[in-house]
């Protein structure tokens, strides 16, 4: 069996640890339950092509918008998007922290922890 060259064995290195890293613990955001709601983060990113959640940064869900972050237009997309999304009124859907920040906390009234995770698909 001939030896690997240098650079083979380097990207069957890689390969390798790419496959380890695969197999770690799956992550779930973190979802908080209180009276007044369960509260769960979100990363926004405004102007997008359409509107989506498109993946997890760290402990929040990444939310793609297609609204511009003026007057509020963003702010409003994203308890839109959420209200649709979570089969809840809009005006249970509320930004709890973050009205000016792509980093934003979500408050839900009416719905467990659970029920959000099973809604949200996480």
């Amino acid at each position: 069996m001939p030896r690997l060259a240098n650079r083979d064995a380097i990207r069957c290195a890689a390969l390798d640890k790419d496959a380890a890293s695969s197999v770690s613990t799956e992550r779930m955001i973190e979802l908080k339950e209180s009276p007044a709601g369960t509260t769960f983060a979100v990363k926004v990113r405004p102007r997008a092509k359409k509107n989506a959640i498109t993946g997890e940064v760290g402990d929040a869900l990444k939310l793609a918008l297609t609204a511009p972050p003026v007057d509020g237009k963003a702010n409003e997309a994203c308890t839109d998007f959420f209200a649709k999304l979570l089969k809840v009124p809009r005006s249970s859907v509320t930004i709890a922290a973050g009205q000016t920040s792509r980093n934003k906390v979500i408050r839900v009234a009416g719905l467990s922890a659970e029920e959000v995770r099973q809604r949200l698909k996480i």
